[in-house]
């Protein structure tokens, strides 16, 4: 299994995913992770990825909107996770041919990121929850 290792812990035996896997996972699934907020908050706590990994693991799940998420992500972060313009054009090659929503439900107020075909929520472009103290 792509991006898990076999642990064990006081003699239980554990599957667990690494950093790369769970950034891509949650982004596909947020239903299952939690709010934008913690998933934003979350990812960018985590100091480096190896974003060969992640473009590797988003190619593998052939979904065009997981991959233009993953592309989002790593173009906030550009930086912080020295994500290089190579990363974004194997993202880009993958992304939707039309515009896709990144939350499902097509919530209100979203606004079409172009570059990844991408209709993204105002709370995640303007990242709101860092309004509140």
């Amino acid at each position: 299994m792509f991006g898990v290792a076999r642990h064990e812990r006081s003699g239980v035996k554990l599957r667990v995913t690494g950093h790369e896997r769970t950034m891509v996972d949650a982004l596909e699934r947020p239903d299952l992770t939690g709010t934008w907020e913690e998933i934003w908050r979350s990812l960018e706590s985590v100091e480096f990825f190896d974003l060969e990994q992640v473009i590797e693991y988003a190619r593998l799940l052939e979904n065009a909107t997981t991959a233009a998420k993953v592309g989002f992500f790593l173009e906030q972060y550009r930086g912080p996770l020295m994500v290089e313009e190579t990363h974004l054009d194997s993202l880009r090659k993958l992304r939707p041919k039309q515009p896709h929503h990144l939350t499902r439900g097509r919530p209100r107020g979203c606004r079409l990121v172009k570059g990844w075909n991408l209709m993204v929520p105002d709370e995640i472009l303007n990242r709101s929850w860092e309004e509140v103290s």
